[in-house]
């Protein structure tokens, strides 16, 4: 069986593909275990835990592929007498290699739970070959979960399913812990399948492959002994599906949003969970073309190193947009997406023929995300619209993975490198403001935000006596961005549109400093001052700051902002395809406070710049 190796075509029919895949994952880690067999040692970067809970990490992170694969009752697989091993010594306060003990807010009550999972779907291969003291080492310390504080977010489940796990195997377990958060969880709800992650929180990820996915799980496994709240999550996930399903592209990638993406292809994992619980949202058929194109689509990214293990990184390993919570074991978060196979053989999930994605709309707007998103004719390029969020947080970059006005499955994101500049500063899909000192502030949040049919509207001020306003009138290839700033101070501004990789591509600069463009072999991007003093600029940022694309460059409109109220309107292009032509391109009239956009086919959109909160 040969390991999995960067940029390799993988065919995904079957559910013997399926696990062949995972057990290929596997195969590179095997001589990174430990002596005792209760870590996994991937690699020298650190993370915000010591080495050996990042090592613990790395085990339990293993148990996302392992466990499923096991569910069915004949499946054997040598690499489980491994970890077996490991969970002997790791929960014993005896042996060099004990994971230790739980403290707040700990990354080990969030590797826990793959050890509830285990307890809930394998009990037969993970708690009855124990023997009756490792099975009180293992009850004793998986209950140390419940005398913890976790953080007030997605981490609320980590100790509902290490719950389940000690119930499921006739082992004390707390119940008042269980009811108390998913009470709490229950406040995080928004509304039409949306939750927050946490009080006030984001809608990303988190939502899909982390508070739905955990949800599914314990709406399968207590179905009949919590059928209301069971049957509730299951609703709600229906109801998410409707939306999620448009942050994916026909051809398999997913929308790059927020923080975590290091997890990569977790982001389908929301539509294995959907399927192992049994709700069908869209038909097998669909969810099946869904995961699986997923799952191709990142397999023919180089995501391997040379020895086949995960990287940090999106697409490439890429340190600079890492968390600081993750380490090198951090990415087989992924495995989650691999929950199917713990579906029956004759599941009919194995028999569905393969189908592509529904007939989707080309715009649809999410209020709960803070989103409008788009796609093109073919579906092949998705771009999520934001208008931004409330509130921001010290996680790292989070300016970059929450507030830019676009995120693109063709041009990505980036992230900044440093803080000198617009190359340092890698600005895509942002405007950058300075006060000519060469660092630039950009919307960390908006203190005034709110998403319509026709346009986004953000308020955010970068300095005390400096107010932006933007509206962005959404579309693809072209979308409209119009700011309006209040300052006491000159600044200098850049608009910047989509970053594009310089892999495979060429760039041009129009002449007469108005537009840009940036061509490739199979996409292009482009910008246009419309309105306001401003120059066009191939900005080429550092490298490694796009999440796709090692290299790139980025149009940009450069614009000296005067004290006093100054109007700036950018026309921004970005399009996939080998025949990408910008012909047309959107004008705008401004008559005082009502600016007119109008746009190549379509109907004239009408913004009325003065008008309370945007509305």
């Amino acid at each position: 069986m040969g390991m999995v190796m960067s940029t390799e075509a993988v065919a995904i029919e079957t559910r013997d593909d399926l696990s062949g895949l995972l057990k290929r994952i596997f195969e590179p880690v095997k001589p990174y275990y430990s002596e005792g067999f209760a870590r996994l040692h991937f690699g020298n970067t650190g993370a915000a835990y010591p080495e050996a809970v990042a090592g613990f990490e790395g085990f339990s992170r293993m148990l996302w592929g392992l466990v499923p694969l096991l569910a069915s009752s004949d499946e054997t697989y040598a690499l489980w007498e491994r970890h077996l091993q490991g969970i002997k010594h790791g929960t014993n306060p005896q042996h060099p290699e004990y994971w230790g003990d739980v403290t707040d807010y700990d990354q080990r009550a969030v590797e826990m739970a793959a050890f509830g999972l285990a307890l809930l779907l394998i009990p037969e291969k993970v708690w009855e070959p124990l023997s009756s003291e490792e099975k009180e080492h293992l009850s004793r310390w998986l209950a140390k979960i419940n005398n913890v504080k976790v953080w007030d977010c997605n981490w609320l489940f980590f100790p509902v399913l290490v719950n389940l796990g000690l119930k499921r195997v006739g082992q004390p377990y707390d119940q008042q812990t269980i009811d108390e958060n998913l009470a709490r969880i229950e406040q995080f709800y928004v509304g039409n399948g949306w939750y927050t992650d946490g009080a006030g929180g984001h809608s990303d990820y988190y939502v899909p492959f982390a508070i739905h996915f955990y949800g599914l799980v314990y709406a399968k496994v207590m179905e009949n002994n919590d059928p209301v709240r069971s049957a509730s999550y299951k609703a709600r996930a229906v109801e998410f599906a409707q939306d999620f399903i448009y942050w994916f592209a026909a051809d398999g990638p997913a929308i790059p949003y927020g923080r975590s993406l290091t997890y990569r292809f977790a982001q389908a994992s929301f539509w294995s969970a959907a399927v192992f619980a049994g709700i069908q949202p869209f038909s097998l058929g669909e969810m099946k073309g869904l995961i699986f194109r997923h799952l191709r689509w990142w397999f023919q990214q180089p995501i391997f190193d040379s020895k086949g293990l995960l990287t940090i990184g999106y697409t490439y390993p890429n340190m600079v947009m890492a968390e600081n919570y993750n380490a090198p074991g951090s990415p087989y978060w992924a495995l989650k997406t691999f929950l199917p196979l713990a579906l029956d053989k004759d599941h009919p999930f194995w028999q569905a023929e393969e189908e592509p994605l529904p007939v989707l709309q080309k715009q649809a707007v999410q209020t709960e995300p803070h989103m409008v998103i788009c796609r093109d004719e073919r579906g092949q390029h998705v771009v999520a619209f934001n208008s931004g969020h409330p509130s921001s947080n010290e996680h790292t970059h989070t300016s970059a993975k929450y507030e830019k006005f676009a995120y693109s499955t063709v041009f990505g994101f980036s992230v900044p490198r440093a803080e000198w500049g617009l190359g340092q500063g890698a600005f895509d899909s942002m405007l950058a403001l300075s006060e000519g000192d060469n660092l630039y502030r950009v919307k960390r949040y908006g203190e005034e935000s709110s998403v319509h049919d026709q346009f986004l509207y953000a308020k955010w001020h970068p300095w005390q006596d400096v107010e932006v306003k933007t509206w962005i009138v959404p579309g693809v290839p072209w979308h409209v961005r119009i700011h309006r700033i209040e300052t006491s101070r000159v600044l200098d501004a850049a608009d910047g549109g989509f970053a594009l990789g310089l892999e495979h591509g060429e760039t041009e600069l129009l002449p007469d400093a108005t537009r840009c463009v940036a061509r490739g072999v199979t996409a292009a991007s482009g910008i246009v001052n419309l309105y306001g003093e401003g120059k066009t600029e191939l900005i080429v940022p550092n490298a490694n700051t796009n999440v796709l694309h090692p290299r790139t460059v980025i149009p940009t409109v450069k614009s000296r902002v005067n004290r006093g109220t100054t109007m700036l309107v950018s026309a921004v292009y970005g399009e996939v395809g080998d025949d990408c032509s910008w012909a047309t391109v959107p004008t705008v009239q401004v008559m005082g406070e009502t600016i007119i956009v109008s746009f190549p086919n379509r109907v004239p959109i009408e913004v009325n710049l003065g008008a309370i909160n945007g509305e």
